[in-house]
């Protein structure tokens, strides 16, 4: 999990992973407040944990604790392992970007950034947002991009993608408000 941006909250909203590894492995029970001010409970059973899913996407709750157990190992090659995989990420993904990440889940099957990159928008931009050349998974900021640029260029990775390949790609990341300017840029969650 060391190198994955974002909360522990956000981790247990959408099962974090990478590498092989999910907070699912990992997680003992988790406390929240629902947005009508009760104070709820859940165990790891209850989460209903799955690839980049838990309860909480059905259930909105503010995640205000959890509790997660991780076997004991050898703190030296706990490290070595840490900057192994933070080399892996620096040399495949885009970093030198701003950007929220993967953006697409994994389609079964499929790599989101390999349909992306055959469908031939790599390097492919719609205002300040583009499709990074190092990772076609990663939809980046190249300095100016405005959450309704990202919005765009989702659903034109989405239709283009759908075009080609017939598979649907579904965004990891989560839009919060509305996007001025563009009525057509609505998501679905699933």
């Amino acid at each position: 999990m060391a190198g994955i941006p974002g909360t522990v909250g956000g981790g247990i909203l959408m099962n974090a992973g990478a590498y092989g590894g999910e907070i699912k492995d990992a997680i003992l029970w988790a406390e929240g407040v629902t947005f009508d001010g009760e104070k709820v409970f859940y165990t790891k059973e209850e989460m209903e944990l799955s690839y980049r899913h838990s309860i909480f996407l059905e259930k909105p709750v503010i995640l205000t604790r959890a509790q997660l157990s991780f076997t004991k190992g050898n703190p030296a090659e706990i490290l070595a392992l840490m900057q192994e995989l933070s080399k892996k990420r620096r040399e495949k993904q885009p970093l030198e970007y701003p950007s929220a990440g993967s953006t697409f889940r994994r389609p079964e099957g499929f790599f989101a950034g390999k349909l992306i990159e055959d469908a031939g928008l790599s390097g492919f931009q719609i205002g300040g947002a583009a499709v990074s050349k190092k990772h076609c998974g990663f939809l980046i900021n190249k300095g100016d991009a405005t959450a309704l640029d990202m919005a765009r260029l989702i659903k034109a990775v989405q239709e283009r993608v759908q075009e080609t390949f017939g598979v649907q790609l579904v965004p990891e990341v989560r839009f919060l408000g509305t996007f001025k300017g563009d009525e057509s840029c609505h998501f679905q969650w699933r």
